[in-house]
């Protein structure tokens, strides 16, 4: 949960999803849009998938209990190199090296390495010297969450606190004065920017029209309203009468609910909303009209989930 997640968010989420799925049995056995439901808002659904596919191996292979060594781990479904060393320390004390960005900082300002930490070269030279640090300490996990915590909040990426420092007497960067020097990550390529045009309709029922992305991709088998994607490049946003051709009704019109742009680690999705105008016979190509309850409690994308709300709730009702 915490990989590129705020930790404000996964507070709010990590016990009620341990209390949903309290053991690898649990997780194992749950359907994936049960999974992906209590997963909403957590973003990178492919984790959840992931974490799924990873419970099902321990129950297989390992009967139930999760493996506490670093090959072990690292052979299950979605658990990478960081991961695999990072629960091998802190949850079973070995002496593993858990390397993340705020460990890549605190190394390379003790050494006082300028090199770019995003080089190959960089990264193996600083998970060695990880592995020759947490190999010298009497409690591993304790040593590799300190490394991280103070990455995270003394020896942070703009404007560290030296000063509180305990590691500020052996600290090359702190001595030299290059402490903005000593942790320069290559830039993060420009966000790709998308449009999504939203269609919002009710049948005479009041029901909600609703489907089901593609099982890949952004937002990967979460549900939402039919929603009309363009990438940056195509031109324009697609106008009204594409949009209903596209959805199979006579047409659509402009919702009263303002559009809005959601940013992810690498895209920018700009929001367009329309409806089916209320009174109007509708027979959708796509989708399928759902019970707005049974909607709302399906694994929703956050803005999907936002746009919906306000529209059962009334606000884009022409």
């Amino acid at each position: 949960m915490l990989q590129q997640t705020q930790v404000a968010r996964v507070v709010e989420r990590f016990e009620p999803f341990l209390r949903r799925f309290p053991s690898p049995r649990a997780l194992a056995s749950a359907d994936e849009q049960v999974l992906l439901r209590e997963w909403s808002g957590l973003g990178y659904y492919r984790r959840a998938r992931g974490l799924h596919a990873a419970a099902r191996t321990i129950v297989r292979v390992h009967g139930g209990a999760v493996p506490d060594r670093t090959a072990d781990l690292l052979a299950l479904p979605g658990i990478g190199r960081y991961t695999a060393a990072a629960v091998s320390s802190l949850a079973f004390g070995h002496a593993e090296p858990a390397v993340d960005a705020n460990v890549r900082r605190v190394i390379l300002r003790i050494d006082g390495v300028h090199q770019s930490a995003s080089t190959s070269a960089t990264d193996r030279a600083i998970w060695k010297r990880a592995a020759a640090l947490v190999a010298h300490a009497d409690a591993p996990g304790v040593h590799t969450e300190a490394l991280m915590e103070l990455g995270a909040t003394v020896c942070t990426a703009r404007k560290p606190a030296c000063g509180k420092c305990p590691l500020r007497g052996d600290c090359i960067a702190a001595a030299k004065g290059t402490q903005d020097r000593a942790q320069r990550i290559t830039r993060r390529a420009p966000r790709t920017v998308i449009d999504h045009a939203v269609v919002l309709a009710r049948d005479a029922a009041g029901w909600v029209l609703i489907e089901q992305r593609p099982d890949h991709g952004l937002w990967a088998s979460q549900w939402q309203a039919p929603t009309l994607e363009t990438a940056q490049g195509e031109g324009r946003p697609p106008s009204a009468r594409r949009i209903a051709s596209w959805l199979g009704v006579a047409r659509v019109i402009p919702a009263r609910q303002p559009g809005f742009t959601f940013l992810t680690t690498h895209r920018v999705v700009r929001f367009t909303l329309w409806e089916v105008p209320s009174g109007e016979p509708a027979a959708p190509a796509r989708g399928r009209f759902m019970a707005p309850a049974k909607a709302l409690a399906l694994p929703l994308t956050t803005p999907q989930r936002r746009i919906l709300l306000r529209f059962l709730d009334g606000t884009s009702a022409h």
